[in-house]
């Protein structure tokens, strides 16, 4: 027997919320039966990563994130704009030699990087 990679799971406060913003993030749909206990986003095309699950915890995030991905995106501008819109929260822009990303958060205020590519 052979183990492979199904897939990702995210603690949430509310699954079908962060279920949808990731949902909208990467053109993605939210699995029909998502609500604040659990929410499924399918993975879709292959290429495009794993299917990401949602999982109501009691407990709030502390220091650490609970999942990081980082993004990247040849549109860096109208990408940054469109996270913003969707409801992401910008905390911080680095440019360091030739590599620039941003730190944003999403709406449960989990930490991730949008990276110009």
């Amino acid at each position: 027997m052979s183990t492979t990679f199904f897939g990702v799971s995210f603690d949430a406060a509310d699954a079908a919320r962060a279920a949808r913003f990731w949902a909208a993030v990467l053109d993605r749909k939210v699995a029909d039966g998502a609500d604040e206990h659990d929410a499924v986003v399918e993975a879709g095309d292959p290429a495009g990563g794993p299917r990401l699950a949602f999982h109501q915890v009691s407990e709030a995030k502390s220091v650490k994130n609970r999942f990081h991905p980082d993004l990247i995106t040849g549109d860096y501008e109208g990408e940054s704009e469109r996270l913003l819109a969707l409801g992401a929260t910008k905390l911080h822009e680095v440019v360091r030699g030739g590599a620039r990303w941003t730190t944003f958060a999403d709406v449960e205020g989990n930490e991730f990087d949008l990276i110009a590519g």
